[in-house]
């Protein structure tokens, strides 16, 4: 939800009525007459998860969309949603470095039969091991103020990324290519969703699908790269605020 005062703000809205105004804009901007999958980026703290599904819900008999995913959602709060209406797919960060999934979120997706859609699996863009010193990030890059690119945090993950770049050369493979391959091979529901904007890194994560990690390369990568390595939170404290953690 944008602020219409101050467009650079953000805040949540599950109502109902904001929803369809959302899909309705949506539609039309596209030119479309559906969409095959709806998300709810974020959970409304203010509105019950219950009355936010029964509003994508009626979009769903409409023909309007035609599933619906939740993104950033607790498991407590992804069990009650799917009560209400069957939830196709469940969007939160997921790498090397953020794996706070494997608490209970992604058995409860398998146990819902929910996909799980990993985004920033590059560890929006650390792991690739381009990202050398702060400053290589621009001014209005919004990572400048995430807590994993500032400081003592920044030296101790670029440390940790090189280690990741040293299995990767073993492997005969790049790290970005290492680390999706690690995320495809947490499960055939995980989905990871990297972004680039450049063709040539494209074609590069796509040959990630060739890596093949045994049994022996993920014990490795696991002693290299165990959870909660990573240095610093994987958002500001005001985007932390956002994160369903009930």
């Amino acid at each position: 939800m944008r602020d219409q005062a101050n467009p650079k703000a953000r805040g949540v809205n599950g109502k109902p009525d904001y929803i369809r105004k959302s899909c309705e804009g949506s539609l039309k901007r596209l030119g479309t007459d559906y969409i095959d999958l709806y998300y709810q980026h974020r959970v409304d703290p203010s509105t019950p998860i219950e009355e936010t599904v029964e509003g994508l819900a009626e979009l769903v008999k409409e023909g309007k969309i035609r599933h619906i995913g939740l993104s950033e959602a607790s498991a407590k709060t992804i069990r009650r949603a799917a009560k209400v209406h069957a939830i196709t797919a469940l969007q939160t960060e997921y790498s090397l470095w953020s794996r706070d999934p494997e608490d209970e979120i992604l058995a409860t997706c398998r146990d819902l039969g929910i996909g799980f859609v990993a985004y920033s699996p590059l560890g929006r863009g650390f792991l690739t091991g381009q990202i050398k010193r702060f400053e290589d990030l621009a001014p209005d890059d919004f990572r400048r103020g995430v807590d994993r690119f500032q400081g003592e945090n920044f030296h101790k993950n670029v440390d940790l990324v090189a280690k990741v770049e040293e299995i990767a050369k073993q492997k005969g493979c790049t790290a970005p290519q290492l680390a999706l391959a690690w995320v495809l091979a947490q499960g055939d529901d995980i989905i990871p969703i990297p972004g680039t904007r450049r063709r040539a890194r494209l074609e590069e994560n796509l040959k990630a699908l060739d890596v093949q990690l045994t049994a022996a390369d993920l014990k490795q990568m696991e002693e290299t790269f165990p959870r909660g390595i990573a240095a610093g939170q994987r958002y500001s404290e005001q985007m932390m605020k956002l994160i369903d953690a009930a």
